[in-house]
């Protein structure tokens, strides 16, 4: 019995992974889920904050939010890769008005990355996850983040109308995604995954509340504005311009 409960014991320290890529980490056809070692914890109240709506200026999404797999990263998922753990450097143009991750967090800084991932394509024909997307080598990154500290809209340089930066395409209790241009879709302009925070309340209601009514209108936010929280020691994120998964390490274009 003894030598059993070591070799369970060892098995699953082996196998902890971050409690945001739970179940998400492995392939789709082959997802692992360890309840008893990836506990959800709940991050400290958070202060009240107001959120409005915007005009949709795109047809709704043409399925449920909550299906779409650009939308609900979820479905998709992404598998650990052994890229660098660090910033890296592209050659070729910048968008000096991209999002810059730093403000991320307040004051703004530049964490530690933790962890790299790859995001599965979708196979539209099949309508299922496909492989890991190859190039670029990393389309996630686990960043280092203090448990129920302040999570916040990413700066950029475009006004999608009112002085508000960007809409939310979809919002879970732990994920967001956020889109810098007023459709409601990501065909155009920056997305903005965000894995792993306690998405603040009122957000979420605002969200549904939206949802429900047709998604002719959609929370939008502010540069800095508040999110929510990391739910525990790190985050994710990923980025996409026009569609494509980035890499989000690059150095010169959100960092």
């Amino acid at each position: 019995m003894r030598r059993l409960l070591t070799v369970v014991l060892v098995f699953v320290a082996a196998h902890t992974v971050p409690v945001w890529a739970a179940g998400r980490a492995a392939a789709p056809a082959a997802r692992v889920y360890l309840p008893l070692v990836m506990r959800r914890l709940t991050s400290p109240g958070q202060p009240p904050v107001r959120y409005e709506t915007l005009p949709v200026f795109s047809a709704p999404t043409d399925r449920p939010a909550e299906e779409h797999p650009d939308l609900n990263l979820a479905l998709r998922g992404y598998a650990p890769t052994d890229a660098a753990r660090s910033l890296v450097d592209y050659g070729g143009a910048t968008d000096d008005h991209a999002p810059r991750l730093t403000g991320l967090f307040s004051p703004p800084r530049t964490p530690q990355i933790r962890g790299v991932y790859r995001v599965y394509a979708w196979d539209w024909s099949g309508d299922a996850p496909g492989a890991p997307i190859a190039s670029p080598p990393v389309t996630l990154i686990a960043l280092q983040a203090t448990r129920g500290e302040a999570l916040h809209l990413p700066p950029s340089g475009y006004d999608i109308g009112s002085g508000y930066q960007a809409l939310v395409l979809y919002a879970a209790p732990h994920r967001l995604t956020l889109k810098y241009t007023r459709e409601d879709n990501v065909v155009t302009g920056y997305t903005l995954h965000i894995e792993g925070l306690d998405v603040h309340p009122a957000l979420l209601a605002t969200y549904r509340a939206a949802d429900a009514a047709g998604r002719g209108s959609l929370p939008a936010l502010r540069a800095g504005q508040a999110v929510g929280v990391a739910a525990d020691a790190e985050i994710g994120v990923a980025i996409r311009d026009a569609g494509t998964f980035m890499d989000p390490r690059s150095r010169k274009d959100w960092w």
